[in-house]
Parts: structure tokens; C-alpha cells; sequence
């Protein structure tokens, strides 16, 4: 769960996975400026966001949703941050002590 203290920036350092709209992204990432890229397909369409260092910054978390509020040049989004959980292979960690 992301803390209120926290800023979106902060939260998109250490996040793996982007929900904008609904949408999951296959790709986001801060550019050397602090720029926000998001790509994802809606169906066969493919979406683009970008989103400015001010507009990141002025970014307001949704302690309801859990979700955070962005306003780019296309509207307001919100977007859900996520961290990626991995499951490992317990047998193979067996084998390996043996």
C-alpha cells in the first residue's frame, strides 16, 4: 500500500507494474527529466500518456482507492501503483540444501 506521506514520484521509483484508467500498462518509465511514459493497448489500440514533472508532482493520492489522481493534457487519470510478488520454487530450494 502506498502511504499518504509518500509522492507519486517517489511511488513510481519503486513500483514494477502501472494501472492508468483501468488499463494495465506494458510499459512506463521516468526519462532523464522526471517525464512520465505510459504505453498500454486497449484492445487493438494502442495509448500513450506523458505527464510533466509538475504535473507528477502535483498528484494527489486517493486513500479510498488507493489509486492516485494525475491531471496530464488529456484530463484526469488515476492511476494504480503496484509492486510485482514472485513465487519461488520451494522444491528446488530443497534440492539445493540436500
Amino acid at each position: 500500500m502506498t502511504a499518504v506521506a509518500d509522492t507519486l514520484l517517489n511511488t513510481l521509483e519503486h513500483c514494477d507494474m502501472v494501472e492508468i484508467d483501468g488499463l494495465h500498462a506494458f510499459e512506463f518509465s521516468l526519462d532523464e527529466d522526471d517525464n512520465l511514459h505510459i504505453e498500454c493497448m486497449d484492445g487493438r489500440a494502442a495509448k500513450n500518456w506523458e505527464f510533466t514533472p509538475a504535473q507528477i508532482q502535483a498528484a494527489t493520492f486517493d486513500p479510498t482507492l488507493q489509486s492516485w489522481v494525475i491531471t496530464g493534457s488529456s484530463g484526469e487519470h488515476r492511476l494504480v501503483c503496484t509492486e510485482a510478488f514472485g513465487g519461488g520454487d520451494d522444491e528446488d530450494d530443497e534440492h539445493e540444501d540436500a
